[in-house]
């Protein structure tokens, strides 16, 4: 049944969003009643909670503002977008696991790792790598393929070492990556166009990067020792021979990712569609035809019905927060509340000043995901209350504010599906996971701190 419903609202959403004229608004609307209706007791608790927060707030603006009843149900809609990107592009990582590429990473550990410095940087590396394609897939993908080498080099805390690197490097890419559903909502609501935003993203995403690998590698190097007595760079040749791979191959990832980008590009020149619509469009198209280069089109097949297959299991929490975070949102609008928060927050501004309170904004969404709330949602709810032409403020650097707040909520947020899932691969509990990423995350916040003034300072 859930199965059904999340497929009938994707394909109908994306159907209207091509074909306005069919106008399916209120189809879709009730579907999206229907999906709430039914997940609220089959998903996990905090997300009931949150979610029904989210309902009865909405209810309450609704009512006290006089709305008419189809008003109620039409405010079950928006958000439609993100949930359908967030079913469609794990697809992207098909490819990926039908080529085989882990083979390849292993020989590249083989022949190029001597130390666990290098190690911890490459794991780091390969994890941004894989997250500009892959979202959470990259999480185990990068874990497991990366783990063998671990049992050279006399490393304390594997799990510390691998968690780190992984979900840094993770984090890192999800400033800009075209698939990363945050890019979407700010690009939406700032009213920026995504090649215009990369040159203020890119190297902060690079610098986060680097920090990483600087901290991350002195760190390994105090902690890479003696194995039974044998130096580690000794013994880097004996990792344990898995299935064969060229390293070049990995690359190929690389081109695929270059291709895609510029695919994005170009759709986003030529077509009037929303930045979230246009990658999920693409997504299935793309991957498909990266699986016939790899001679696994029938594999592809099979592997994208088993997605669709099993999909509901997985996202049934993601369609409730967000079609109840949506509902909010449109309660918000209907109700004029949206109004009254941008004049709060533009009095707000007024008070401390511009640079102030941008450089303060990126821990909005650091702090909301302490309570549960994913980066996502904190940035579409603050979306209705933060208008850059009302503010009198950058597009630009707001965009970058915000998305670098989401990135510092994926790293630290215990609650989050990033720190979940990582905490699962290693055995932890997310609150642990949560405190090994603190320190880096404070320095990184602080980094995109004085980033945001010199940005407000030289753009005034």
């Amino acid at each position: 049944m859930l199965r059904f419903l999340f497929l009938s609202v994707i394909f109908l959403y994306l159907l209207s969003t091509l074909f306005p004229a069919l106008d399916m608004g209120m189809t879709l609307s009730i579907l999206c009643v229907a999906i709430v209706g039914c997940t609220v007791w089959q998903v996990k608790r905090l997300v009931r909670i949150l979610g029904s927060i989210f309902l009865i707030l909405g209810l309450g603006m609704l009512w006290t503002s006089g709305a008419h009843w189809h008003d109620y149900i039409r405010s079950f809609g928006p958000m439609l977008d993100l949930v359908t990107m967030f079913t469609l592009v794990p697809i992207l990582g098909i490819p990926i696991q039908l080529g085989g590429y882990s083979s390849g990473i292993q020989t590249l550990i083989r022949q190029k790792v001597k130390t666990s410095g290098h190690l911890y940087m490459m794991t780091s590396g390969i994890s941004y790598f894989f997250s500009i394609f892959m979202n959470l897939a990259t999480l185990p993908m990068t874990y497991y393929s990366m783990q063998p080498a671990l049992s050279v080099f006399g490393v304390k805390n594997e799990e510390r070492f691998m968690s780190r690197a992984i979900t840094r490097g993770f984090a890192m890419p999800l400033i800009w990556a075209p698939v990363t559903p945050i890019v979407g909502i700010v690009i939406g609501m700032t009213g920026v166009s995504w090649l215009s935003i990369l040159p203020y993203v890119v190297p902060l995403s690079l610098l986060g990067l680097g920090l990483d690998w600087y901290i991350g590698a002195r760190n390994a190097k105090k902690i890479a020792g003696l194995r039974n007595g044998v130096k580690v760079d000794e013994t880097a040749a004996a990792i344990e021979q898995g299935e064969k791979g060229r390293p070049g191959r990995v690359f190929q990832i690389f081109l695929a990712i270059l291709v895609f980008n510029i695919a994005i590009s170009v759709a986003e020149m030529q077509f009037s569609y929303s930045f979230l619509i246009l990658v999920a469009l693409l997504v299935i198209p793309f991957a498909f035809g990266w699986s016939l280069l790899l001679k696994k089109g029938k594999e592809f097949t099979h592997s994208l019905q088993e997605h669709f297959r099993s999909f509901s299991i997985k996202m049934k929490d993601q369609f409730f927060i967000f079609l109840s975070a949506g509902f909010f949102i449109s309660a918000i609008q209907i109700s004029g509340t949206n109004e009254w928060l941008t004049g709060w927050i533009g009095q707000l501004k007024s008070v401390i000043g511009a640079e102030t309170f941008l450089i303060l904004l990126p821990l909005v969404p650091m702090a909301f995901a302490f309570t549960g709330l994913h980066p996502a949602v904190t940035l579409a709810l603050m979306a209705e209350a933060l208008n850059p032409s009302v503010l009198g403020v950058s597009p630009h650097i707001l965009t970058v504010a915000m998305l670098a707040g989401a990135v510092s909520a994926f790293l630290v947020g215990p609650y989050n599906a990033t720190i979940g899932l990582m905490s699962n691969i290693v055995k932890e509990t997310s609150y642990k996971v949560s405190n090994w990423n603190l320190s880096f995350t404070s320095l990184y916040i602080g980094c995109v701190m004085i980033y945001l003034f010199l940005l407000e300072l030289f753009m005034a």
